[in-house]
């Protein structure tokens, strides 16, 4: 008899697990808070790890790429003047550059019109039986419903349903670095800039990194490049700060640190798209996974956060994963899972271990890391045989 999988979210995490459990078997189930698929996103490189992930689950060939074949950094002080730093895409060690929804887009194909999905449907009530799991879903319109499956698949993001209904509060697994971010693409290229331009504009707490993206002309018509903005800024009070309007807030705390007017253009193309991230960063740390034949997967289960440059490769990875789990133990759930989990573990640990030390990269806390932080990108960049340059 088939086996039936109930998978919450849409996201990357979701429907790589859905390829792998299709390819075993298995009959996957989507459902998605949203009324739609979701496109756009902002920027993500694909490491090597994620670009395996990508090639077992055959959407790696499929995927639009967008890392410019000229690609610079600059690092941009208070006075105007630029000086060359490494490559931050090479520094996360990531040759390519894609949009989140250049992943999705790839993965959706791969699932479209071979997996059931389900858009404006949320789980209500998640009850583990000794071989199934009774979930009561609940429509846009308001209607329920109840259903059996053999396993329930949590890959519904940091703020998962999924998991409070199951193991328990957000509070309970929330890891705060204290810093906010929003991500965003840019309507039009940074004034002054080449095409395959990067910057960051750092100051104590407080960071605009930009990144360059290469385009179809049909996918983007504008002239120039696209680029993807990414505000961070430190807080004591991440919570209270991930329920605020992003518009006011950056303006006000970026208002003295307006180069060139940089700041101000890039909040006005924010002002004008619902395209945006915006929330508290948050590393997700729990002792176990899974819980009956219930397992989260993705963000829901560690969320590696934007800094660690291996969110979505640890998505696809854990949906691959996952299936090779289930194919070694067919008959035996809870030794595919405890294999799952051994198998992604030292994984997740790795990265996650660095993400404070990596966050002071993008935000740093103080003057001396602020500090650090430049002669670090300098001595990266001449340990690639750049040479450093100033601008004024």
């Amino acid at each position: 008899m088939t086996q039936r999988a109930l998978i919450v979210g849409l996201g990357i995490g979701g429907m790589s697990a859905a390829i792998a459990l299709k390819r075993q078997g298995w009959m996957p189930v989507i459902i998605e808070r949203a009324a739609e698929r979701r496109k756009g996103g902002y920027f993500i490189g694909l490491r090597e790890e994620g670009k395996n992930a990508a090639g077992a689950l055959g959407v790696l060939d499929i995927m639009e790429k967008r890392t410019p074949d000229h690609i610079q950094f600059w690092d941009v002080h208070k006075d105007g003047t630029r000086r060359r730093i490494a490559d931050l895409t090479q520094e996360t060690n990531a040759p390519i550059a894609v949009l989140r929804g250049d992943i999705e887009e790839a993965l959706w194909h791969a699932i479209e019109g071979k997996v059931e999905v389900r858009f404006g449907t949320i789980p209500v009530a998640i009850i583990n039986g000794a071989t199934q799991v009774h979930v009561t879903l609940q429509s846009d319109d308001g209607q329920e419903t109840t259903e059996t499956y053999d396993l329930v698949i949590g890959a519904d993001g940091v703020r998962s349903t999924v998991r409070k209904l199951v193991f328990g509060p957000d509070e309970a697994f929330f890891h705060s670095i204290g810093t906010m971010l929003c991500a965003f693409p840019l309507a039009r290229p940074v004034a002054g800039f080449k095409a395959g331009n990067g910057l960051m504009i750092a100051d104590v707490k407080r960071t605009l990194t930009v990144f360059p993206l290469e385009g179809r002309p049909s996918t983007f018509p504008l002239e120039g490049r696209p680029s993807t903005a990414l505000f961070s800024y430190r807080t004591k009070h991440t919570e209270r700060a991930s329920k605020k309007d992003p518009f006011p807030t950056l303006r006000h705390i970026f208002a003295d640190l307006d180069v060139d007017g940089i700041i101000s253009k890039a909040l006005e193309d924010l002002s004008a798209t619902d395209d945006f991230l915006f929330d508290s960063v948050q590393m997700v740390k729990m002792p176990h996974w899974s819980k009956g034949r219930v397992l989260l997967l993705g963000d829901s289960a560690w969320c590696l956060t934007l800094y660690s440059g291996m969110g979505a490769s640890a998505g696809m990875i854990g949906g691959q994963a996952l299936g090779e789990a289930l194919a070694a133990c067919p008959n035996d759930m809870d030794a595919a899972l405890q294999m799952f989990e051994n198998q992604m573990r030292p994984f997740v640990r790795k990265h996650q271990r660095f993400i404070p030390l990596r966050s002071q990269l993008f935000v740093p806390s103080n003057g001396i890391s602020l500090w650090g932080r430049r002669i670090l990108w300098q001595i990266l960049l001449r340990s690639r045989n750049y040479l450093p340059q100033k601008i004024t």
